[in-house]
């Protein structure tokens, strides 16, 4: 099979897919196309083709634009730009529909769930005369390039688009850092609290050895494109090699230098304060800690001496309103593996001694409780991959009448409501939050019950 990359031609798009993409189909191949609507034709260009029954693309040409298209409100995501705004040509409530109908076959096609989902915008999302919802992101993490250039990385590679004018920031967050120069490498944090108080955070740039201009999908020193020609399966696993080292070092501890604020933000949820470090992670969404918490409690509906679990606790903001319910009669036992972010709760909370906060791997910790305490309620938000199938066992050996389960990802989502069912449990409420318009990100929230 030829090599597709750079070839343009004409395609009607169908439904949308998980991740930012409509799917076509050309001469008997899948496309999955960026910057397209469903039921519009567009000319595509191929950008990504690495063999196989499908291909990238992009949308370079609306002929018939659906009727729910709107001027693009992020100029950085255009084809080939960021990956930050899938879907900021569309309008909200276009967005939100696209957003339900992947969740929805996600349900479908991995935990054999058929349900109508509602994704529901966040209080106070409102469009602007643009058309679109902007000014909800209060951390912002940014790179920068060689010559020292703040941006954001190119969609699908290492590279850096030294343009800041994504609009998902809240006001005043990006003012001025594009008028001055930064250590090339470096990552930057930027953080406007609860009080409106800007935090810029300079993290260290990351070893030598692992560029931050190197493209996704090269293999240094070569000129073969990966799985492609003689050695193609050595330069996928350079591709592997180079990917793994550089999540690795991303992930590694890198020095901080306090560039503006105080480097504690501080943050507000149900009239609690936090203080926390501006590295550390917090809701993206500046109205999301609170929507998600209300819910929580809501769901959690604990009486008073009963027992609870927040699992992936981050600073205790669900474990604060669990153990409110459960008053001192009650235990809660929250669980994080950040150290500062258990630090952080243990300050914010110390006026709730029967809430537990533990550094721990959640792996490991559920494991050690599941056959000696049964909960009354778990909630947990597990990182993107989901919590997968060790947990949610131990959780369900645990026996708790009801599970809260929060994601990010509508696939490991379903993956792990799929567990959840194979259990024993049932799914009593579903959820569906447009936590970050403009992108093909959505978060769920599910009731689980014996």
């Amino acid at each position: 099979m030829s090599d597709w990359r750079g070839n343009e031609f004409e395609i009607r798009l169908g439904d949308p897919g998980h991740g930012g993409f409509c799917v076509g189909r050309h001469e008997g191949r899948v496309v999955f196309v960026r910057h397209g609507l469903p039921g519009e034709l567009v000319r595509a260009k191929v950008t990504e083709d690495r063999g196989g029954s499908f291909c990238r693309a992009d949308a370079i040409e609306i002929i018939e634009p659906s009727p729910d298209r709107i001027p693009a409100t992020c100029v950085v995501s255009g084809p080939g730009g960021a990956g930050c705004c899938d879907f900021s040509f569309a309008k909200p409530e276009a967005q939100r529909a696209l957003k339900a109908k992947v969740v929805a076959d996600q349900l479908r096609r991995i935990a054999g769930v058929e349900r109508d989902i509602v994704v529901e915008p966040m209080p106070g999302d409102v469009a602007g005369p643009d058309g679109g919802i902007g000014g909800w992101r209060s951390r912002v993490r940014l790179a920068v390039d060689a010559a020292g250039r703040a941006g954001v990385h190119k969609l699908r590679s290492n590279e850096v688009l030294p343009d800041l004018r994504c609009p998902q920031a809240v006001d005043g967050a990006l003012d001025g850092i594009a008028d001055r120069s930064w250590t090339p490498g470096s990552d930057l944090i930027v953080a406007v609290d609860s009080e409106g108080t800007r935090h810029i955070v300079e993290l260290a740039a990351s070893p030598d050895d692992v560029r931050p201009d190197t493209p996704r999908g090269a293999s240094r020193g070569r000129g073969q494109r990966p799985g492609r020609g003689r050695g193609g399966r050595d330069d996928r696993a350079a591709v592997r090699d180079h990917a793994a080292a550089r999540k690795a070092a991303t992930n590694a501890p890198r020095e901080e230098l306090l560039i503006e604020g105080t480097g504690r933000p501080v943050e507000i949820v149900a009239d609690r304060r936090w203080e926390l470090s501006p590295t550390g992670f917090w809701q993206a969404h500046r109205r999301a800690a609170q929507q998600y918490s209300d819910l929580v409690a809501e769901w959690a509906d604990l009486k008073p001496g009963a027992t609870a679990w927040d699992l992936y606790s981050g600073v205790g903001v669900f474990a604060a309103r669990l153990a409110e319910q459960v008053g001192s009669t009650g235990r809660v036992e929250a669980v994080e593996s950040s150290r500062s972010a258990v630090a952080d709760g243990k300050s914010a909370l110390a006026d709730l001694p029967w809430l537990d906060l533990t550094v721990d791997k959640v792996e490991r910790w559920v494991n050690s409780k599941a056959a000696v305490v049964q909960p009354d309620v778990v909630v947990l938000d597990p990182p993107r991959a989901g919590a997968g199938k060790e947990v949610i066992g131990a959780i369900a050996d645990a026996d708790p009448q009801r599970i809260i389960h929060i994601g990010c990802d509508p696939a490991s989502f379903a993956r792990d409501l799929g567990l959840y069912l194979d259990a024993g449990y049932t799914l009593a409420q579903l959820r569906a939050f447009d936590a970050f318009p403009g992108t093909h990100h959505v978060e769920c929230v599910a009731l689980l019950e014996r």
